[in-house]
């Protein structure tokens, strides 16, 4: 698959094109041959990528056919990921793309629901030196579904590779002064739906409390969690940076709520959820702790000097990180049923809430109290984790106190709608003591790694001398946070 990034802007066809040399840094204009495309878009029959704003066609005609799969990722941007036209079953995307929406479209089969005939009218916008700043194209549009059928022109920018927005801008700003209006219609889908009678939904938005209840507040904490675990599935499967983590921070966030908010959501529905959120965020987890742990013992390995670097040690820790195992164990995570299953029982009870007596009460106290609760608990985990023997028993009940930290922390988050200032304070406290509790619990998994490399070089004749040392140096690290504990815990 190919992806590229597109930044456009939309304009209604509503009277002749004006002079654009002089708009900003263009200072001439190319015409090109006209074009004759066809694209047929694909969708569920309830319009879940059109409810998303995504889009996914069939395009023939053109330098770009092929099947074509475009995300938002900003105002005006989006990725476009292509896929040659071949890959695609007879009826239906290739497999490839169907993967990337399923966390949208679930178990539901992606159907032809309008079908687009377009004839493009292109132009290069250039700037002084020759190079292409923008393509202006104006297309005339047929729109046919089984709704009907709709005509219209428009006229599209998109950004070329020497181009920037201050381009767009001088364009767009020469554009409506002639007359023709920036376009309503965030896509050609969307109005050919709108105009030609389809019924699709409107794209879903993150929305937030729709009172100051605490239920309010919770569920549209909730919500956000759980479109954030959506949105985050298609560059998880494709290795972004960073897409993991995130995935399982909101993973995590939710798993949270429905433990801490327990007098607003009837824990009796919720809890074999808080099972299955476990279940994903460790699933994530085997990712993201390969990742922390490879990158903390490089660090290891670049503070010991030459004369202690006895071995093939570097060699043998980047075999011993190999990252394709563990993308392949995320990737299959992903298409699991249990983990559509999960999808689909968190939309249902986000639909349907099951609210208590708490649900009613207001916010800014309702949720102070939950955040004190996770205080005390946050507090009582600490001093047991600090009067522990060093050692096994310690590691464990810090890692314990950890998660009362992250647990402390998202009551706050899911607080700071309510009480804005005084939960970012809490939240950022909690944050600190996180941090430490975290460093620590990432020294653990380090040393638990070093040990099993130490023992795979020694099985290979190597020496593991090296890796006693990065150990000793883990260990020390390990003290250093249970002292800097005592400094930056909350009580």
């Amino acid at each position: 698959m190919k992806t590229i990034n597109e930044t456009e802007r939309k304009y209604e066809a509503a009277a002749p094109l004006p002079e654009l040399s002089g708009a900003g840094p263009v200072t001439s204009v190319r015409e090109r041959a006209p074009l004759s495309l066809r694209a047929v878009y694909y969708d569920t029959d309830d319009g879940r990528l059109a409810g998303d704003g995504i889009t996914l066609r069939r395009r023939t005609g053109g330098g770009d056919e092929g099947w074509h799969l475009k995300v938002p990722v900003g105002r005006d941007a989006r990725e476009e990921i292509r896929a040659p036209l071949g890959e695609g079953a007879p009826d239906g995307p290739p497999g490839e793309l169907l993967a990337l929406v399923r966390s949208r479209v679930r178990r539901r089969p992606l159907l032809p629901v309008v079908t687009l005939e377009t004839e493009r009218a292109p132009r290069d916008l250039l700037d002084a030196g020759g190079a292409v700043l923008a393509e202006l194209v104006v297309d005339r549009v047929t729109a046919r579904s089984l709704g009907g059928e709709a005509r219209w022109s428009e006229v599209e920018v998109e950004l070329a590779g020497a181009g920037g927005t201050d381009v767009l801008d001088a364009v767009g700003a020469r554009l409506t002064e002639a007359g023709l209006p920036v376009s309503g219609a965030p896509s050609k889908l969307a109005r050919a739906l709108a105009e030609t009678g389809v019924a699709h939904p409107r794209p879903a938005r993150a929305e937030g409390p729709e009172d100051d209840s605490a239920g309010a507040h919770v569920l549209a904490y909730a919500r956000r969690q759980l479109r954030a675990i959506v949105q985050l599935d298609p560059a998880v499967r494709r290795s972004r940076p960073d897409a993991v983590h995130r995935m399982r921070v909101a993973t995590r966030r939710l798993r949270s709520c429905l433990r801490v908010q327990r007098r607003v959501l009837d824990r009796a529905v919720t809890r074999p959820l808080d099972d299955e959120l476990g279940w994903l965020a460790a699933g994530l987890g085997v990712e993201r702790d390969r990742e922390v742990v490879a990158e903390r013992l490089a660090a290891r390995l670049g503070e010991l000097p030459p004369d202690l670097r006895v071995g093939p040690v570097a060699r043998r820790l980047d075999a011993h990180f190999s990252p394709g195992r563990a993308r392949g164990a995320v990737a299959a995570l992903l298409d699991e049923e249990r983990y559509l299953a999960l999808l689909d029982a968190l939309d249902a009870l986000l639909a349907a809430p099951p609210l208590r007596k708490g649900a009613a009460k207001p916010a800014r106290t309702a949720l102070a109290r939950s955040v004190a609760r996770e205080r005390e608990r946050l507090d009582a985990r600490v001093e047991a984790a600090l009067a522990a023997p060093e050692g096994a028993e310690r590691d464990a009940a810090l890692h314990r106190a950890r998660k009362a930290a992250k647990r402390a922390r998202y009551a706050a988050e899911t607080a700071r709608s309510a009480r804005r200032k005084a939960a970012e304070r809490e939240r950022v406290a909690f944050r600190r003591v996180q941090r430490v509790l975290g460093d620590h619990q990432d020294s653990v998994l380090a040393r638990e790694a070093l040990m099993a490399i130490a023992g795979e070089a020694h099985a290979a004749g190597e020496p593991s001398f090296s890796y006693g040392v990065m150990h000793a140096r883990e260990t020390e690290l390990a003290r250093a946070r249970v002292r800097r504990l005592g400094e930056v815990r909350v009580g």
